[in-house]
């Protein structure tokens, strides 16, 4: 194979001697090959494929593993790092409410969370994140003006939870005191680098996953499958695969065939209203689309997700109608 990328990484150890490792990609006839190797090890293969994209996502997650296991490149920004700024402050106030959350706290607000997300019949992340909950539980705000300092918590849901949150708080103590900026001083620059590297990997994980889900779609599509084998298949919800299937078909793939299949059963006196519907009302919110297609009393006899999936298709097939026609 033909090596098109070198870099050495060094990572020091205890006893002051440094570990090298040696990162390379290569090429041989279009397949691509991300190779790592230690010492005299032999080489660890992190990815061989023809495809260039997951090619550079399995490079960069690998990268991210091995600097957040505290090796250094000799020739660096390969993960394109910005530093400084705003940006860089957030993410020091997000790591340190990871590293030192008071758990007793973490878990009252946790089930704060849980009792209000059942009440409300929503997820629990839109009430308040993990994230968020560390970030409180370590600097333990006491007053609304301190709780407005943690990021991410605005005015809207301190209108909608900032009371209740605040009872919690105030039955523990804490250490540190507002406003925050004494965070840059006293978080460890060498546990802020192993952090950031770690939200890296997870971020390239989710994109390798992501990849990977990518092509057993549009592979599932070109054999014939359906909706329910995805569903099967991926162990997804299918809104979640209806959203993956919109994003791809926006860039140029081709999902006509899975449409008719799907929508074989459907009667043209249907079809011909919901697409009468689209050209009055517009096709980028389906609810009026929904209620004026179907009614409100039928839609009380039927399945809500059902009839938003079989809109949602009809609608992809409605935008490339509409766009072919533009051209």
């Amino acid at each position: 194979m033909q090596i098109v990328f070198l870099n050495t990484f060094e990572k020091p150890v205890e006893d002051g001697t440094i570990v090298t490792g040696k990162l390379s990609i290569c090429e041989r006839d279009g397949i691509w090959a991300v190779l790592w190797s230690e010492g005299d090890a032999e080489a660890v293969s992190w990815f061989e494929g023809t495809s260039w994209e997951e090619m550079l996502i399995g490079f960069r997650h690998g990268v991210a593993v091995k600097m957040g296991e505290g090796y250094t490149p000799v020739v660096d920004g390969m993960l394109e790092e910005k530093r400084g700024g705003a940006g860089s402050f957030l993410s020091m106030l997000q790591c340190y409410g990871e590293l030192h959350a008071k758990q007793e706290l973490f878990e009252a607000l946790r089930e704060w969370r849980r009792k209000k997300a059942v009440s409300e019949k929503r997820s629990a992340y839109l009430v308040a994140t993990n994230r968020m909950l560390w970030m409180i539980s370590a600097f333990v705000p006491y007053t609304t003006e301190e709780l407005l300092q943690i990021p991410g918590w605005g005015e809207q849901k301190h209108a909608a939870y900032g009371q209740e949150l605040l009872e919690i708080t105030v039955q523990h103590g804490r250490e540190t005191d507002f406003p925050l900026k004494w965070v840059t001083e006293k978080l460890e620059p060498v546990a802020y680098t192993q952090w950031m590297y770690k939200q890296k990997e997870a971020r390239y994980k989710n994109d390798m996953i992501r990849q990977q889900q990518k092509k057993r779609i549009l592979s599932f599509v070109f054999e014939g499958g359906s909706m329910e084998q995805l569903q099967s298949e991926l162990e997804l919800p299918r809104r979640e695969i209806m959203d993956r299937i919109e994003q791809l078909e926006t860039e140029g793939y081709d999902f006509e065939p899975l449409i008719a299949r799907e929508l074989a059963d459907m009667p043209d006196t249907e079809r011909e209203l919901i697409w009468e519907t689209f050209r009055q009302a517009g096709d980028r919110y389906l609810k009026p689309v929904l209620q004026q297609v179907y009614g409100e009393d039928s839609l009380k006899e039927k399945q809500m997700d059902v009839l938003y999936e079989r809109l949602r298709l009809v609608r992809l097939h409605y935008r490339k109608s509409a766009k072919q026609q533009a051209m």
